[in-house]
């Protein structure tokens, strides 16, 4: 089985969010648009390793070396730039995902930490068409403001999601699998959303 993540940045008031949507495709040839090839053979281990972006803001382990997307738009605000990081193990059925947007400095200093997350929640939430199972408050290990969210949309597929808000910054990190393969690699995905650290730069 074959799923396309469909990466947009959708324009909202507020904030800005990810996966719009998960749909079911029959196998293909890789291309640039991130597709992420899913099979249901026995899980194998990946080789995990600590990931750093160019900017070096975040750090998070990674299955292996994940593939990176950048898209542009343009907002009331300005041009906003979302920075996707996918990485999709061979022969398992899931995708551990970090995207980032900054906002402009004003919008940043206006709105609230929580006000921006739970908008976040909601477009997670209305753009994949998916039920809310849990929630919760949470911190960056440097003590930013977060939340935890788990959800499932229509076709199935479980996603956790954790999202950050620090220094005019959206993080985002997510793993998303289906009900099968969360029950053997339930450790392995708490341990990659655990992973992720917000880097202060000096």
């Amino acid at each position: 089985m074959t799923i396309r993540f469909l990466l947009s940045l959708t324009a909202a008031t507020l904030v800005f969010t990810t996966f719009t949507g998960v749909e079911a495709r029959p196998p293909q040839r890789e291309t640039s648009k991130a597709k992420i090839k899913l099979s249901s053979s026995k899980p194998k281990q990946p080789k995990w390793k600590v990931f750093t972006p160019p900017d070096k803001r975040f750090s998070v382990l990674m299955p292996g070396t994940p593939e990176k997307a950048t898209q542009v738009q343009k907002t009331y605000m300005g041009e906003i730039e979302l920075h996707t990081f996918i990485a999709q193990p061979p022969d398992q059925e899931v995708a551990y995902v970090v995207t980032y947007n900054d906002f402009p400095y004003s919008y940043g200093q206006m709105a609230t930490s929580q006000k921006i997350l739970n908008h976040a929640q909601y477009l997670a939430l209305k753009t994949t068409q998916s039920r809310l199972v849990s929630e919760r408050e949470i911190r960056s290990s440097n003590g930013h403001p977060g939340k935890e969210l788990e959800y499932i949309n229509p076709g199935g597929k479980i996603t956790k999601h954790r999202m950050y808000f620090a220094h005019g910054r959206l993080y985002q990190v997510m793993v998303m699998t289906t009900k099968k393969q969360q029950k053997t690699l339930s450790q392995t995905m708490d341990g990659y959303l655990n992973s992720f650290h917000v880097i202060v730069q000096p």
